[in-house]
């Protein structure tokens, strides 16, 4: 319904604040039904996929509410619908934690298979996996069902370190019976969050932040007033933005200790910032060269589960590594679907080798021309939205929907920033 077209090739100027982080505030709003009390939730993103969140609990019976200023408000004091609604589901991959806070909290869960980015496979086997060791039923005919007379704790071992099979092995079993290991548990910052705000509801999880949760289970929540973190994502994003335009950003409330190995990867570039307590400043007239590894290697960057490279930053240093001047090698393992978008960087004029679904050879620095593009998921359409910016010529980005799933207001903070970028309606 939304286009952004964008005048590109020019810097970058200015301060910008990140936002909550959306990864913490959906887990975090599914969590709101594990207790009868309110619940208020600050630094939340008024994005796409919180509005949605939003909807489905308001769907389910509670009473859910922006309130400004990145304040939610939710309440659910009685017994909440066990059923998500398909046509809600189907428009974001978090849906599907409500199954664990609508196991715990109603013993019965009928789930339509979650929506989201197409990213290439994303398996659910391990959510349902742990929900099974802890004492539900999980039936599959179209849509998912579980149902549990009681939940129990146990001793699980994920087969993958799924952020969101965590998230929802843990609602689950916050107020099971006894106690439950996690190993093998994502620690993502967004994962830190949830156990961190379940704490705060009366909750027993020890280990946050390693990958063994140890809970002990309560029988009941009580509600709380808990702040979300930083979108390390974004401040990814806008650190990419200041280096392709060879601009100059300040990006406040940055939460520089979860950029360790952002900082690592983009060091391999020649790119670097500076940091002042949470804030984190880009200069301008960088360097931007590769950096080869030792022996006059070609380097390469990499995603892994935390505290490893985000495969949400993928997209963005691939544009990135266009502007720098050498050869790089990014390699992206967790979905066969995500580089797929580089055709249309190449189309704009960026000198990029697709070897495989999961590896690029980028070669820099190339000048790209603004050219017409379609959104296909949030992090590509953010990295679009680099490219554009960098371009020489305009650009038109389409079905700007998936990138608004994920940035919060985006255009006016980039236009606060000097971008030159319009909001289309296509109506």
């Amino acid at each position: 319904m939304y286009s952004y077209k964008i005048e590109g090739n020019i810097p970058l100027k200015g301060t910008i604040k990140a936002s909550g982080n959306k990864n913490a505030a959906l887990p975090c709003l599914a969590a709101c039904l594990l207790t009868d009390q309110p619940v208020i939730l600050r630094n939340i993103p008024d994005i796409e996929d919180v509005s949605v969140m939003l909807q489905i609990l308001n769907t389910l019976g509670a009473k859910a509410e922006h309130r400004g200023n990145g304040t939610v408000a939710v309440c659910c004091a009685d017994t909440p619908k066990s059923e998500v609604p398909a046509d809600q589901a189907r428009d974001i991959r978090a849906s599907i934690l409500f199954a664990g806070s609508l196991l715990a909290r109603t013993g019965k869960v009928l789930l339509p298979p979650p929506g989201g980015d197409v990213i290439g496979r994303r398996r659910l086997d391990t959510h349902f996996m742990a929900f099974s060791e802890l004492g539900a039923r999980v039936e599959v005919d179209g849509i998912f069902k579980l149902t549990a007379n009681k939940l129990v704790g146990a001793d699980l071992f994920l087969d993958e370190a799924s952020v969101t099979a965590t998230e929802n092995a843990l609602m689950a079993s916050v107020t099971a019976e006894g106690t439950t290991v996690i190993r093998n548990a994502a620690s993502e910052p967004h994962v830190q969050d949830l156990c961190n705000m379940l704490n705060s509801m009366g909750a027993k999880i020890i280990g946050i932040g390693s990958n063994i949760l140890t809970i002990q289970g309560v029988k009941t929540l009580k509600g709380t007033d808990f702040s979300i973190g930083a979108d390390f994502m974004e401040v990814g994003s806008f650190i990419g933005l200041a280096a392709v335009t060879r601009g100059e950003i300040e990006i406040q409330n940055a939460n520089p200790e979860h950029l360790r190995m952002t900082k690592i990867a983009f060091n391999k570039l020649g790119i670097h910032w500076e940091t002042d307590g949470s804030t984190i400043r880009v200069p301008a007239g960088q360097n931007m060269r590769v950096m080869p590894d030792l022996g006059g290697m070609i380097p390469h960057i990499d995603d892994a589960p935390w505290p490893g490279f985000p495969a949400d930053l993928t997209s963005i240093i691939t544009v990135v590594a266009t502007q720098v001047e050498g050869t790089v090698l990014v390699h992206e393992k967790m979905f066969e679907s995500r580089l797929f978008f580089v055709d249309k960087l190449i189309g704009m004029g960026a000198m990029i080798v697709l070897c495989d679904p999961h590896r690029a050879v980028v070669t820099g620095p190339s000048r790209l021309r603004g050219a017409d593009l379609i959104s296909p998921d949030v992090r590509a359409g953010m990295a679009m939205v680099l490219a554009a910016l960098c371009a020489e010529g305009t650009s038109m980005i389409h079905n700007v929907y998936q990138i608004e799933r994920g940035y919060e207001n985006l255009c006016d903070r980039l236009a606060n920033l000097g971008a030159r970028i319009e909001r289309i309606s296509n109506r």
